[in-house]
């Protein structure tokens, strides 16, 4: 007998979310009996995300993926991490085991593995970083461990700035860490830029960099997907910088959660696919 795999998204305005069809499909083609719902805290002044998952376990799921604003704050009502949640301080997935609560980041391995495919031989000397949350956490991690020189790290929340790179310096080594002293500064610097903020998203529109410190020889990703082109990657484009969108950490995040979820393998093109399809 198939064991019934029941699994949902838990974050703030995620009702455009395609992850919850790309799991769907992929166990549909495996021959899996899977659920995936939404849990969308939209509208919630101030949602507690340790009597969601509580109330997720008590449901019987058995597991949940986690989104914006909830990465970090999920880690407090955890009973263990993997090694990489650990060394990101963030996580994404969930798997609820033998009544347990494990931690992954999937967002890591994601990032990188759209980043290498997408953005072949540029230039990772020197990357800017914007975005020092959870996603931003994940993807400093994997620019750094994918051979980036130097990350300088921009957010609003400075003391967010701070504790991202003290913890990645821990790591990697304080030379090639940095909080950015000024936007105009980094980007002067910079070789390359990574937006991971929500700013881009549909409910947070607008780009966080100015066109104007846009240059040709920049390289731009972003990994907000809805919309796919960001204003930050239209403006990036008008400037005829190199660019790469939301899309492949979207599908290669849910790629790997899959294989978490449910110990199968799941197919990237054919979860691409379906990506592809709810965007048309």
């Amino acid at each position: 007998m198939t064991t019934a795999v029941h699994l949902a998204l838990i974050g703030k305005g995620i009702q455009a979310s395609r992850t919850p069809a790309m799991h769907r499909a992929e166990g549909a083609a495996l021959g899996l009996d899977l659920r995936y719902d939404l849990i969308d805290t939209g509208g919630q002044a101030e949602p507690d995300i340790g009597v969601l998952m509580a109330r997720a376990q008590a449901a019987g799921l058995t597991g949940v993926n986690v989104t914006h604003p909830f990465k970090q704050a999920v880690l407090a009502h955890l009973d263990s991490l993997s090694n990489e949640a650990r060394a990101i301080g963030a996580v994404n997935t969930v798997v609820f085991r033998n009544g347990s609560r494990e931690g992954h980041n999937t967002d890591y391995r994601g990032f990188g593995t759209a980043f290498h495919s997408g953005l072949t031989g540029v230039d990772v000397s020197d990357v800017l970083l914007l975005g020092a949350g959870g996603a931003g956490a994940a993807v400093a991690h994997a620019l750094l461990d994918g051979g980036v020189g130097h990350l300088a790290i921009a957010d609003t929340r400075h003391d967010a700035a701070d504790r991202l790179v003290q913890a990645l310096q821990g790591r990697h080594g304080a030379a090639r860490v940095s909080v950015a002293p000024s936007l105009a500064g980094a980007l002067c610097r910079a070789t390359g830029i990574v937006n991971a903020t929500p700013m881009g998203m549909a409910a947070h529109p607008g780009s966080p960099v100015p066109q104007t410190l846009l240059e040709p020889r920049h390289w731009v990703a972003d990994i907000v997907y809805v919309p796919l082109e960001t204003a930050l990657l239209a403006q990036a484009r008008g400037k005829g910088c190199v660019v790469l969108d939301g899309a492949g950490m979207a599908v290669f995040q849910a790629v790997h959660a899959f294989d978490v979820f449910t110990g199968a393998k799941a197919d990237p093109a054919r979860m691409r696919a379906v990506f592809d399809r709810l965007g048309s």
